[in-house]
Parts: C-alpha cells; sequence; structure tokens
C-alpha cells in the first residue's frame, strides 16, 4: 500500500493569483485583430499566402488559420512573419493602423523584372504607354 507524500509546509492547496498593484495603462483599442493586421500587412507588402508560408517554414493553411484568428500568434511566430515581411515586431503588435509602404509592392516589383528581361525597343514602347497611362490618371 503507498502512502501519500506529505505535502510542502505551508502549502495549503491551489492559490489564487493576488492582483496587480501596478498602475497600468490600458492598451488602445482596435478594429483589428493581430491576424487581421498581418493578412494587411502581407497584402501591402505583396506576399501571397503561400509565398509568406514558405518564407517563415509553414503551410499555407497555417498562415491562414493565424490570418483568421484561429490560431493565437506565439512570439515565436511573431518574430518569424515580421523577419519574412520586412517588418518590425510592433508592426504586427500595435493597432496603430496602416502605415506608409517604405518598399516598393512586390507585384509591382515583379512587373518591373519582367520589364528589364524586354529588348530596349519593348521597353521603350512599353514605358511610353504607361507614362500615357499615367498622365491620363492624373487628370481624372
Amino acid at each position: 500500500m503507498e502512502t501519500p507524500l506529505p505535502a510542502p509546509h505551508g502549502y495549503t492547496g491551489f492559490v489564487m493569483p493576488k492582483p496587480s498593484r501596478l498602475p497600468l495603462t490600458p492598451l488602445p483599442s482596435s478594429h483589428e485583430t493581430p491576424g487581421q493586421r498581418l493578412a494587411r500587412i502581407r497584402r501591402e507588402r505583396g506576399f501571397t499566402q503561400v509565398e509568406l508560408a514558405g518564407k517563415t517554414g509553414l503551410v499555407q493553411t497555417l498562415v491562414s488559420d493565424y490570418e483568421r484568428g484561429k490560431l493565437r500568434l506565439n512570439a515565436d511566430m511573431i518574430v518569424r512573419f515580421a523577419e519574412a515581411l520586412g517588418v518590425s515586431t510592433d508592426d504586427l503588435l500595435q493597432p496603430s493602423g496602416p502605415k506608409p509602404v517604405n518598399k516598393p509592392n512586390r507585384r509591382v516589383l515583379r512587373r518591373l523584372e519582367q520589364i528589364e528581361a524586354l529588348p530596349p525597343g519593348q521597353q521603350n514602347v512599353l514605358l511610353k504607354t504607361i507614362d500615357t497611362f499615367l498622365k491620363a490618371a492624373a487628370i481624372r
């Protein structure tokens, strides 16, 4: 027959944590969850979920689950996503809203790479077409 282990001296069972006495200021409220912020920043950077998954070593379904709030972002994942997206962890964590994007959009960069691969004559024709479009769009 086993004998129960004696309880450590002074142990009375489950102890509730004491409330903090520190004067903590409340965090600013946000209409955007961390997952929604992750999705917004990913789109602003021009990544698909598949591309972001590849850069973080995940599968696309997990990226989707994080963005939809089905999975909670832990510290390790916040760092991984921040590095992959080229942003600070504060950008992913703080509900400050959209910030101006310092890097060009990846979709635009891909098209620039395609334009650079064209022969010089075709590049000039395409750039003139783009210039004409931009002038017409500025008039509106």
